[in-house]
């Protein structure tokens, strides 16, 4: 861990976002997605600054690899696919639930240990078919799962209450929130309850990115290495199948990516060129592409991006428009645009 103590919280306000992706149509736009995004060089500095990378929020999912390093640093195990679980923000398919039930055997415990909030499975057609067979929501299908399994775990080693886990003021979250500010640089600025029920940390999108490149450069065994390597390895583990996390990851040789809900992105290289993205509206279809016109403008080669160009729109059945990132994020925009 780096002997510094973190800087000062980044400051809580209104976001001062700025455009980031236009909805074309007919060579019209048609909508405007706000947000804010930064690309870090492999030297660590701010080569690119989009919006209001510098306030205040909630990093929602992709803050699991976060997480994940806290745990490893706390002790836990796991590697390979059931560390990348403990990463994820996965799909609900078999593989996953039969991999939170396996990190919670080794605990020596069960399903209902968990405290995470009772859920669906998150992909449609994984859900479509547990409905269909009459089941209904689950702790073990909602898709954080294998984090809070990893937790419990992480707590019974240490021989941490179980009960509360949950609470900020838990060992484990304690852990959790010290390594948050070493590996984004900053003093946590507020804390919240993530959708899952867990303790959700404040921090700016440029601290965001530096924790990002933190994990992807991690030297192997060590706890960023780790979980770089097992989210690399098993991108499906740490999503799902046809996730375009996962595809992002088997496109971009060595690249770390994870998202999060309300439209947060993070991608990172073991070199230390990283970048980060919110889109202010949440929206999935801006997020993609703006990821994919950050990663050219940090150096990634456009021709391993261009499955990651947006949305097409369709009118009448053909194609008459797209998303397509700002001129703002300079040449790589025209690379990687429909």
């Amino acid at each position: 861990m780096h002997s510094s103590l973190p800087a000062a919280a980044p400051p809580v306000r209104a976001p001062r976002h700025a455009p980031v992706a236009h909805l074309i149509r007919g060579g019209v736009v048609e909508g405007v997605h706000y947000g804010s995004v930064v690309v870090l060089d492999a030297d660590g500095t701010a080569g690119f600054r989009l919006g209001d990378p510098e306030a205040a929020f909630y990093p929602r999912s992709a803050l699991k690899p976060v997480q994940a390093v806290a745990m490893v640093r706390a002790g836990l195990p796991l590697d390979g696919a059931l560390l990348s679980l403990a990463a994820a923000s996965h799909s609900g398919e078999e593989r996953h639930l039969d991999g939170a039930r396996r990190i919670l055997q080794q605990a020596g415990l069960a399903e209902e240990h968990l405290r995470n909030v009772p859920d669906l499975p998150f992909d449609p057609a994984v859900r479509d078919t547990w409905v269909r067979a009459g089941r209904g929501p689950s702790r073990l299908a909602q898709n954080c799962s294998g984090k809070h399994a990893a937790m419990l775990y992480t707590a019974k080693l240490n021989g941490w209450p179980l009960d509360d886990y949950l609470d900020p003021a838990h060992p484990l979250q304690q852990a959790v929130a010290e390594t948050v500010e070493d590996l984004t640089g900053r003093r946590v600025a507020t804390v919240t309850v993530d959708g899952c029920g867990a303790p959700l940390f404040a921090v700016s999108l440029e601290g965001l990115a530096r924790a990002a490149a933190r994990i992807a450069g991690g030297a192997p065994g060590t706890p960023e290495g780790r979980v770089a390597d097992a989210m690399r390895t098993h991108a499906e583990m740490a999503s799902g199948a046809g996730r375009d996390v996962a595809a992002l990851m088997r496109a971009v040789p060595g690249l770390l990516a994870k998202d999060g809900f309300e439209g947060v992105q993070i991608a990172a290289l073991p070199d230390g060129r990283a970048v980060a993205v919110k889109i202010a509206d949440g929206a999935g279809r801006a997020r993609v592409p703006v990821t994919a016109a950050a990663l050219t403008h940090a150096g990634v080669d456009p021709a391993l991006l261009t499955a990651f160009a947006g949305e097409t729109v369709l009118g009448g059945g053909r194609p008459v428009g797209g998303v397509r990132p700002v001129a703002g994020l300079g040449a790589a925009a025209d690379a990687v645009c429909v």
